[in-house]
């Protein structure tokens, strides 16, 4: 099982995310995958001081945004059997990680979302997200909660990466693989602030819903 994390100015938590996973993971075949992706402020000299059995880094040399390095994560994890994204900023606790790992042994879906919950950040950024995920949901068919936090299976991993969407979970929604979601409380953020300014934010949900509008008309009835 491959956890795939991507990195930009998370240099203050990375190692706690380590040490939280390996709590959390004990006793399962785990490998993390940190992507720096091309971050100036210090994360790539941490990331490398955490390398080693347990956890692998791709720095790439151009910042492409979180989901182009959750994407390239995927791609540099071809031997996993499951696939965790997640966010370096201890928001996505890793402790729900088991959870996302358990519904997906089922067997009845291909990919299961960390459901949001809770008052992780602002109302303003709140309601603006959940009026996101729900057009999203009316796109793609996806849970109105689905976030980038969630445990891919083989099938939809090759569907994310065969998309080259503008975001892995829409591109899972596109997809249209069986999928649910867990309800997962997001803790506040620890430290620091959000790399997504509000122009940023609204950028990708305008890119990104407009490529799943367009995608879902484009395939065949």
């Amino acid at each position: 099982m491959a956890v795939v994390v991507p990195v930009y100015r998370n240099a203050a938590t990375l190692a706690e995310l380590v040490a939280r996973l390996g709590t959390a993971l004990a006793g399962r075949d785990w490998r993390l995958r940190l992507v720096v992706d091309a971050c100036p402020a210090g994360s790539a000299e941490v990331a490398l001081a955490l390398a080693g059995p347990r956890v692998a880094v791709t720095g790439l040399t151009v910042n492409g945004g979180q989901h182009a390095a959750l994407r390239q994560g995927l791609a540099d994890e071809p031997d996993a059997d499951v696939w965790v994204c997640m966010d370096a900023d201890l928001q996505d606790p890793p402790e729900a990680v088991p959870l996302l790992l358990d519904r997906l042994a089922a067997g009845d879906v291909e990919a299961v979302f960390a459901g949001r919950r809770g008052a992780y950040e602002s109302r303003l950024r709140r309601a603006t997200g959940a009026l996101h995920r729900r057009v999203a949901a009316r796109l793609t068919g996806l849970p109105p909660d689905a976030g980038a936090f969630l445990a891919l299976g083989p099938a939809v991993r090759a569907a994310v990466l065969a998309a080259e969407a503008p975001s892995v979970v829409l591109a899972v929604g596109v997809a249209r693989r069986s999928v649910a979601s867990v309800p997962v409380v997001r803790d506040v953020r620890p430290e620091g602030r959000s790399a997504w300014t509000a122009r940023a934010r609204l950028g990708q949900s305008v890119r990104s819903l407009w490529w799943a509008l367009r995608s879902g008309r484009a395939r065949p009835s």
